[in-house]
């Protein structure tokens, strides 16, 4: 009895991580994350799946600036504000973004 409950658990993880999957094209579509004017992504509606996304994805982010900013020899913050200016610029339609303001709109 043991054993099937240990695999009915895991079995219940594994379709559990499969529900929660979530990248950013699609929580961008779903208006749970949006760019930022600093270079992160930001979270519009706080669901556990898009606050783990963002997280993830800012730290790829900020590893990425940072390496770009030390081969140019400028500062991280400037690397990312470029990169949210041209993300912004880049969002799609209907999708959110950052206004300077603060507040979340629909591009």
């Amino acid at each position: 009895m043991k054993t099937a409950a240990r695999w009915m658990a895991i079995g219940l993880l594994l379709c559990s991580g499969l529900a929660m999957a979530l990248d950013i094209g699609g929580a961008k579509a779903q208006g749970l994350v949006g760019e930022q004017p600093d270079g992160y992504l930001g979270v519009v509606k706080a669901t556990p799946e898009a606050v783990a996304l963002a997280a993830d994805i800012n730290a790829k982010r900020r590893e990425a600036y940072d390496a770009i900013a030390k081969k140019n020899g400028t500062t991280l913050d400037q690397v990312a504000a470029l990169a949210g200016q041209k993300a912004i610029e880049k969002t799609a339609s209907g999708s959110y973004v950052k206004a300077p303001n603060g507040q979340w709109v629909k591009k």
